[in-house]
């Protein structure tokens, strides 16, 4: 956190703002930091005193079978694990945000969101889980592929239905009126052959005063989607500069290389995980008395972490890779290089967001690279032309 303005905003931002800039960021990185460590001394607790052990035995004397037992058992530790984190997005949304002027959302929708995730966790999760517990049930040594083409599968689905049937359960999506606006984008879009099935505003300022733009859909059924925050305080060509930043995304497949990561990412989770399945030793150090698969995804999780960990540095150095390729595409289709990097300041002065990040934490946590950096790379671009 330094204390003077960034070279790159010195016109964009006065520094009593710069200031309550970084209070706002040393808010939620202390809230976090509080978050992390109380759910750490819980999980400790639980583990410690056999909780583990104790909710599957209670589980069990039910009689409901291997899967309906499962599906209760990690239902109950989601569950657990999502009232934990109630209060902590209470305080974040009411407290934090509401103090630094970005909190637009109200009790009742607080409230509604909560209850939606709960039903939509529950409608899809549910099968899902119950398939995964029926594949290790059945398939024996070929469960850990069943399991990889199942969840590839549904996550496919996903990709196609969340658009249609679970944005709009929380956001209002509107056609964009017919206009300036709508005319250069549909005007850009021909001009780069790119088909847009619509262009449509969501009602993010429902929430939140934040900023945001982004593209659902593969192929033809492709819309593009502005906040109607973003709407109100980015220019046209600023906007415009933002649409060829998500098209960048498109044109260089990286939605595709993502998704195939994650695919790639979850077929090594699911073969670790049959590794150790049935192994007494992992089940006898948390304190269980029975062997079972789904007490073995909770373990395993544990387990997984410093896995995960190297495999997100991965993942995130590519995702800030793509976000550069990005930038280059806006520089190389519509040379508007000035309009973008205006627009992405007011995106991140809008947004709260941090200028400034440790390196470290850049690269061990951020999809994104930092503002600072994405700016530089972009005037360097518009150097080389």
């Amino acid at each position: 956190m330094k204390k003077g303005v960034p070279a790159e905003f010195d016109d964009d931002i006065q520094p009593d703002e710069y200031q309550k800039t970084q209070k706002y960021i040393r808010a939620h990185t202390g809230l976090n930091l509080l978050k992390e460590t109380i759910g750490l001394i819980i999980t400790l607790v639980f583990l410690c005193s056999g909780g583990f052990n104790l909710l599957d035995v209670l589980l069990r004397s039910l009689n409901l079978g291997a899967i309906f037992t499962g599906i209760l058992y990690l239902g109950i530790l989601m569950l657990a694990t999502a009232l934990l984190d109630i209060p902590f997005a209470v305080y974040s949304t009411f407290s934090i945000e509401e103090r630094f002027g970005l909190n637009r959302t109200t009790i009742t929708t607080f409230i509604s969101d909560r209850i939606k995730g709960f039903f939509l966790a529950i409608i899809l999760g549910v099968p899902l889980l119950g398939l995964i517990l029926w594949f290790f049930e059945r398939t024996g040594n070929w469960a850990w592929i069943a399991c990889w083409s199942g969840v590839t599968l549904f996550t496919i689905i996903i990709q196609f239905l969340a658009p249609v049937l679970i944005m709009p359960l929380f956001n209002r999506f509107t056609p964009m009126e017919d206009g300036e606006l709508k005319d250069i984008i549909n005007d850009y879009a021909q001009q780069e052959k790119f088909q847009i099935q619509g262009i449509y505003t969501m009602d993010g300022s429902k929430r939140s005063t934040k900023l945001n733009a982004f593209f659902t859909g593969f192929g033809r059924t492709r819309k593009i989607v502005f906040y109607d925050t973003l709407i109100r305080k980015l220019s046209h060509n600023e906007i415009l500069s933002v649409l060829a930043h998500e098209m960048g995304h498109y044109r260089r497949h990286h939605l595709l290389k993502m998704l195939t990561a994650s695919i790639l990412q979850t077929g090594l989770v699911f073969f670790l995980l049959s590794q150790i399945m049935g192994n007494s030793l992992l089940f006898a150090a948390f304190g269980m008395e029975h062997i079972s698969f789904y007490a073995g995804l909770v373990f395993f999780g544990f387990l997984y972490t410093p896995v995960n960990l190297f495999l997100s540095l991965i993942i995130n150095w590519l995702s800030r890779h793509h976000e550069y390729q990005a930038d280059r595409y806006v520089t190389d289709s519509s040379g508007r290089q000035k309009d973008l990097i205006s627009g992405l300041k007011k995106l991140g002065l809008s947004n709260m967001a941090h200028l400034t990040p440790h390196p470290l934490t850049t690269i061990l946590h951020a999809s994104h690279p930092p503002l600072n950096d994405r700016i530089r790379k972009i005037i360097e671009q518009d150097k080389d032309q």
